[in-house]
């Protein structure tokens, strides 16, 4: 559509030079217009099968007929532009700009030299010529003053196109860039404040906002603003945030639960304020149990979390709280849903099976940790412990021996070491030795 129209302008300007030819010495200028005529069409003949160099020797024929022929010079840039010679296309089209500054399309050869030359400073004098025919080359515009880091024009052009135009996935993308900055991230929470005071029902403002409340960790204003999200538009994934917390503190169970399953299914809230959630959410089943299959629901959203294994954090919090049938149950869940075998984890769940009194299971699962970590001394050790508690003392005496050999630095575990294997001994019937493991147990203590 675009070539269709630049040929039609082509031959009306055409046709008026051969008028005016006409109007001045008929016979005489026919045979120049005849010339002009068949170098021009000669040069789109050769521009067409991509001939471009002798499509400019056509061109430069036509130049010596019309000198100033704007579009003679504008079709030069154009095959200069195709040869990357971009030094005497934006000559040309500079030149066919000098004629007629009207035409837009001369403005935009130019341009195009600029930006296929990655001469970006220079494109943004041409764009700024090119504005007063169609605001949208602001969008360019913007685009430019990335490219050459300045920052503080990009910004408040973006601002005033937000205005104007709405927002678009591309601008919000470079306010992350510059906000990336700092310097700017005061500014940009002060525009938000009055934009939401403006338009208190774009939800976009209030989720703009508490992402930066949330990357400057401020924490308690990502919850205000939630709050008044919720009370703007109550529909909104974030305003979840905020209901969880008011039923919450209404001891509203039900309601807390369906408003937190929104908020930890929602790709548009951040990790951190989800964990936030959840923290909140353990504290109060630990005051009404009743909403313990609420819990276990809920950690199932984190499951490809790659930063934190959200079960065994429950297990820790149990674990404080002394409740070592839950602090077993989650760590147990942990180690399911875990993709690489952790040795925190179970180091902690064979405390919480010494805890809880499940000798065969701390045996069992501390002699399969002995053969994925066969140089971790701590595995050993709940293997012997869980063996003698089942009366297997042999077994026990040989797990215990192997493992000090692995056994470095730690005063505390080689105590317990000590005093396993005097209990070994002992159900062995061998006096001496449980005298002499007691009695190195002690020594160890006094230190």
């Amino acid at each position: 559509m675009k070539k269709s129209r630049l040929l039609i302008l082509f031959l009306v300007l055409l046709s008026n030079s051969a008028l005016l030819w006409a109007q001045t010495e008929p016979e005489e200028i026919k045979q120049e217009v005849n010339k002009f005529q068949d170098f021009f069409f000669e040069s789109l003949k050769q521009k067409g099968i991509e001939n471009y160099d002798k499509a400019i020797v056509a061109l430069e024929q036509c130049l010596k007929i019309e000198p100033e022929n704007a579009t003679i010079h504008f079709e030069l840039g154009k095959n200069y532009l195709a040869l990357k010679d971009y030094k005497n296309a934006y000559t040309s089209f500079e030149h066919a700009a000098k004629i007629d500054p009207t035409n837009k399309w001369f403005w935009v050869g130019m341009y195009d030299v600029n930006y296929a030359a990655k001469d970006f400073n220079g494109a943004i004098y041409v764009i700024n010529k090119l504005i007063p025919f169609d605001s949208k080359f602001k969008e360019d515009l913007t685009s430019l003053y990335m490219n050459t880091n300045q920052y503080d024009k990009a910004w408040a052009l973006i601002n005033e196109l937000n205005e104007t135009s709405g927002k678009s996935d591309r601008r919000e993308a470079y306010k992350m860039q510059i906000l990336s900055q700092g310097k700017y991230q005061n500014a940009e929470i002060e525009n938000l404040i009055g934009q939401i005071k403006a338009n208190p029902k774009e939800e976009s403002n209030y989720i703009s906002l508490i992402f930066l409340y949330s990357k400057n960790n401020e924490t308690n204003k990502v919850l205000e603003t939630a709050r008044k999200l919720e009370l703007a538009i109550p529909t909104s994934e974030w305003a979840q945030v905020s209901l969880f917390k008011t039923y919450l503190e209404n001891k509203d169970g039900a309601k807390a639960v369906i408003a937190m399953n929104m908020a930890l299914a929602s790709s548009k809230i951040d990790s951190k304020i989800k964990h936030r959630v959840l923290n909140e959410f353990l504290i109060f089943v630990n005051s009404n149990p009743q909403f313990t299959p609420d819990l276990e629901k809920a950690i199932g959203y984190f499951d490809n979390d790659p930063d934190v294994n959200v079960a065994k954090e429950v297990g820790k919090f149990y674990q404080t709280k002394k409740q070592w049938s839950s602090a077993v149950s989650y760590y147990e869940l942990a180690n399911k849903k875990g993709s690489d075998v952790d040795i925190e984890t179970n180091l902690l769940l064979l405390q919480a099976y010494t805890e809880t009194k499940q000798f065969e299971k701390l045996a069992k699962n501390a002699t399969e940790m002995i053969d994925v970590f066969p140089t971790q001394p701590q595995f050993y050790y709940y293997a012997g412990l869980g063996s003698n508690q089942l009366a297997q003392y042999k077994k026990a005496k040989e797990i215990l021996e192997m493992g000090l050999d692995y056994l470095v630095d730690d005063l505390s575990l080689e105590t317990n070491f000590n005093i396993q294997l005097g209990e070994a001994y002992n159900g062995l019937g061998d006096a001496k030795k449980k005298d002499f493991y007691f009695s190195k147990a002690n020594q160890l203590l006094k230190k």
